[in-house]
């Protein structure tokens, strides 16, 4: 079972993939607000200060992979 939600998921994924906050906002048709919603309830769940952070410790959990 994954700690991320869907949209979470997808979320992070594009951030490794160098997207910005309003890449990730049009392409998903959702607000720059949103995105930072997402980010930040990650960020909360995983209990870290940082995006990076968040992003090496969801690495480390398996729930994202580095293409």
């Amino acid at each position: 079972m994954s700690i991320l939600t869907k949209r979470e998921k997808e979320v992070f994924s594009m951030l490794i993939n160098n997207k910005t906050t309003k890449e990730i906002a049009k392409e998903l048709k959702i607000s720059d607000k949103t995105v930072r919603n997402h980010i930040s309830n990650t960020i909360q769940k995983l209990g870290v200060k940082s995006r990076c952070s968040a992003i090496l410790e969801l690495i480390r959990l398996g729930e994202l992979n580095i293409r």
